[in-house]
């Protein structure tokens, strides 16, 4: 079988690119944010179930992204290392590279899965499952089932952007899709019809996810660009360090989303008890179930701005490692403007039709104070989008251009610095009002970091 080149991407139109590149990108991530989000919505619209299902399934969620996020730092990681090594036509340390992160990938999702399964209750515990026992009961059932699937949901997460390096963005689109088609299609068969409740909910996730991998395992066999061997599949200290910090920023940008979620959570837990309204027991849960569909709108959102980023890692780290800066320096310019318009376009949803949003998840079974408390949190919580998706765009451009520790630091001031101190510190003073303002605060310090570090991109990339 004849290899075929990926000189395509210096030469062809940035537009164009972005488009082949990106739009299957965003696809593929909006798909795999799916697998949760419609999860979610189905649970909340049972009425057995309702906001305790809810808040269920956020205590759960940024479990669910650790494994996403060793995932991502490994499969973004070897992209990244993938694009360039072709770029500089060294085709023998790209086909190792995607042999080793696929060994490195089973390991780890192996490993998480037995400390899951080791302490399911602590670990449900630290991220506020105790609101209440309904709460914790739904968890535990959810989290059960979502951990046997792991080793299959990261083998396909990972797979995803080695797929793209190879110049095969819509096969890894349509591996994504097919899964999460299935997945909405059984997920009401399994919760409605067969009465499963957290357990259906769960079961159809794996049965996408388990697709997902089989449909990436069998395009390892059928690579254009690189032709994997038995000499591919072996363990190298030497390359994981040339790739995974390639890969870490995406690590961060995904892991730090649990540190905050924890901190969200638990000050949830914390002053909803001391809340006049949330601090009832039958409406304990409300505001948990709020933040966690909040958090999936903006999913949502950053799944759309990740995509646009991580789809042109491929063609920033081909143009760096070919010499063509000018072409790296006019895709930026065009990244940088349509995250801008995507995160605006997400702000006019949220100010305009939060109530539309909280009824998609059941709010025509709450209480008004739910409905209340949700329109309050979409119009909070994510009044800085554009900020946040311009943040986004640079954390990637960065990691795709090799400057893996501008970008990782930038990162972990963004989530852990920010995201995390203010959603501890702002509530001592605001109550439950707190983590609200603590998303647009730590937009707005972050974006003044950002502004500097793109005027040097643009710097750099003119220079050379």
């Amino acid at each position: 079988m004849e290899q075929k080149s990926n000189a395509f991407l210096a030469e062809e139109k940035i537009s164009v690119l972005m488009r082949k590149f990106a739009v299957p990108c965003i696809i593929s991530l909006l798909v795999a944010a799916l697998y949760n989000i419609v999860d979610q919505i189905f649970i909340a619209n049972a009425s057995y179930l309702g906001s305790c299902g809810n808040a269920a399934n956020n205590v759960v969620f940024p479990l669910t992204v650790v494994a996403q996020a060793a995932a991502v730092m490994i499969g973004d990681g070897c992209c990244a290392f993938v694009s360039i090594s072709l770029g500089a036509g060294k085709k023998e340390e790209a086909h190792r590279s995607i042999g080793c992160s696929i060994i490195l990938c089973i390991f780890v999702s192996l490993l998480i899965t037995a400390v899951y399964f080791v302490f399911q209750d602590k670990i449900l515990l630290m991220f506020g499952g105790g609101v209440n026992e309904e709460t914790f009961a739904n968890a535990r059932e959810y989290f059960t089932w979502i951990t046997a699937g792991i080793p299959f949901y990261m083998f396909g997460q990972m797979m995803n952007p080695v797929i793209r390096s190879d110049g095969s963005p819509r096969f890894a689109m349509v591996s994504i899709l097919a899964g999460a088609v299935f997945n909405v299609i059984f997920d009401p068969v399994c919760i409605f019809v067969l009465k499963w409740g957290m357990m259906g909910a769960a079961v159809a996730t794996i049965a996408g996810q388990i697709l997902t991998a089989l449909l990436a395992a069998w395009y390892l066999f059928h690579m254009k660009a690189v032709r994997l061997g038995k000499e591919s599949f072996k363990l190298s200290p030497g390359l994981m360090k040339e790739f995974l910090p390639l890969g870490l920023t995406s690590f961060l940008s995904q892991i730090s989303v649990v540190a905050s979620m924890a901190a969200i959570n638990n000050m949830i837990v914390k002053y909803g008890a001391m809340d006049e309204i949330f601090g009832r027991t039958e409406y304990a849960q409300i505001p948990m179930a709020v933040v966690g569909i909040v958090m999936k709108f903006f999913q949502i959102v950053i799944s759309i701005s990740v995509g646009l980023a991580a789809g042109c890692i491929p063609i920033v780290g081909y143009n760096i490692g070919a010499k063509r800066m000018d072409r790296a320096r006019e895709l930026f310019k065009k990244l940088l403007m349509a995250e801008f318009l995507v995160g605006l376009a997400a702000l006019l949803i949220v100010e305009l039709l939060p109530g539309q949003l909280t009824g998609i998840f059941g709010a025509a079974n709450e209480s008004p104070y739910y409905r209340s408390f949700a329109i309050k949190a979409f119009r909070t919580y994510l009044c800085l989008m554009p900020l946040a998706t311009v943040n986004k765009g640079t954390f990637i451009y960065l990691q795709s251009m090799g400057k893996a520790l501008q970008s990782s630091v930038l990162s972990m001031i963004r989530e852990i610095l920010f995201g995390v101190g203010w959603a501890v510190v702002l509530p001592v003073f605001f109550g439950l009002n707190g983590v609200l303002y603590s998303m647009p605060l730590s937009d707005l310090l972050t974006f003044l970091i950002a502004a500097v570090l793109i005027c040097r991109i643009f710097k750099e990339l003119k220079k050379n």
